[in-house]
């Protein structure tokens, strides 16, 4: 299907590209992602739970693994207590009484797996019967800065109020350490309807490290931060049903290597998107409006199996509200409608261009490439792509990438060079 006029006439071939290369693209991306990844977790047998966790954590505790654990209700981690687990641990949570792990503010989750041996949170259901939101998520509480009138908050979900706050201003605390880990089939939706993400993050400070995690299936948001400031890096959501990445309440950070693939039969019915970026919380208000949301994204690959017959049921891959700030720059985004959509608060081209910023990166995409609340803004907006390439026709995603649906690692090369593609100047 061909784009509309209005998009083609503000790109033109470009011959000659000094700049823009196959490295510049990541084309090694899957480097990072193997070894400890897992794209087909229905089908891993993993053993059956050994020892149950006690649903309060109030002295530090040490997880091993040579003992597989289940995870029942609500676990909290309290008075200052640190939860430790080692590489290789398997923890299988409960689909019956959805699990739920919270850290609450003042505690701390030590989870360095590696990546022969990687930490496992997973559904305790039998290979082929799990599902997207089998049990809720991991719930991290940080004494970091979060731009809210009150300047804390409380964890989303309904959780007991007394282990729910978070929030502060120690900016450089350390709440957490997870590396190498898997999370599968999170975000449960029975217990309660919101809060129950793969991984919730809030108000963590920059001395918090958070790298080579993988979120798969999700009910709902697969990464979710709110408020603090950090900087993250090889971060995997694998088909959730609401949003891949979720950032707000004046969180600032910087995303490096990031992955979503995303499947258009796989949504929510309210909408879902890539990358969800949200200023300040309405309802929560904000102290600073210099302090929104602000968040940059390198070497992301944000890909929506879709193709000719299914790509109508797909939104766009970016949303930005209440005025956040976005910089992305060397990605690839692919079979999505558009490449960014903004709320009302956006309300000129001038606007726009100093709160969005996408460069060296590369699109596949169905509609007009920008999407805004303002219809009197008008085509102005497309040119915060400039200097991006773009195919001219929408191409499906088996026929854009080396092997993008394999369940084994899939591969996100693009088949063609570079230079075979358009880009607006």
């Amino acid at each position: 299907m061909k784009k509309r006029a209005t998009l083609i006439t503000l790109f033109i071939l470009f011959l000659y590209t000094p700049t823009l290369t196959a490295q510049d693209f990541g084309e090694n991306e899957e480097k990072w992602a193997k070894g400890w990844t897992n794209f087909s977790p229905n089908k891993t047998d993993y053993p059956e739970a050994e020892e149950k966790l006690p649903n309060i954590i109030a002295n530090d505790t040490y997880l091993t693994n040579d003992v597989v654990y289940l995870m029942s209700g609500d676990v909290y981690v309290t008075q200052g207590a640190s939860l430790t687990i080692e590489e290789g641990t398997v923890i299988r949570c409960d689909h019956k009484d959805p699990a739920n792990l919270i850290v609450t503010k003042g505690a701390r989750l030590i989870a360095v797996g590696s990546k022969a041996y990687p930490i496992v949170f997973t559904s305790n259901k039998a290979p082929k019967s799990r599902n997207s939101g089998d049990w809720g998520g991991i719930s991290i509480a940080g004494s970091g800065k979060t731009n809210t009138v009150s300047g804390n908050g409380l964890i989303e979900g309904n959780y007991n109020p007394q282990f729910s706050v978070y929030g502060g201003d120690r900016h450089e605390e350390q709440t957490t350490v997870l590396r190498y880990v898997r999370i599968e089939y999170p975000g449960n939706t029975t217990k309660r309807q919101q809060g129950s993400n793969g991984l919730s993050l809030y108000g963590i400070g920059s001395g918090s490290i958070i790298d080579n995690i993988m979120v798969s299936y999700s009910g709902q948001d697969s990464f979710n931060f709110h408020g603090g400031i950090n900087d993250a890096q090889n971060l995997i959501s694998l088909k959730a049903n609401d949003d891949d990445y979720q950032m707000a309440e004046g969180f600032k950070g910087n995303l490096n290597n990031v992955m979503a693939v995303r499947h258009p039969y796989i949504t929510s019915p309210s909408g879902s998107y890539a990358i969800e970026v949200d200023g300040y919380d309405e309802n929560m208000g904000y102290v600073d409006p210099n302090s929104v949301t602000d968040v940059t994204i390198s070497n992301a690959t944000l890909v929506n199996l879709s193709n000719k017959t299914n790509y109508q049921h797909t939104g766009a891959a970016v949303y930005s509200s209440n005025s956040a700030l976005t910089y992305i720059h060397k990605s690839k985004i692919s079979g999505f409608s558009d490449v960014v959509q903004f709320d009302k608060s956006y309300t000129s081209v001038a606007l726009i261009q100093k709160r969005f910023m996408m460069d060296n990166s590369f699109f596949n995409i169905h509609g007009e490439g920008v999407r805004v609340a303002h219809q009197l803004i008008g085509k102005g907006a497309l040119n915060i792509l400039k200097y991006n390439r773009f195919t001219k026709d929408f191409v499906d995603t088996k026929d854009l990438f080396d092997d993008p649906e394999n369940n084994l690692m899939p591969k996100f090369q693009l088949k063609q060079s570079m230079n075979n593609y358009m880009v607006m100047q």
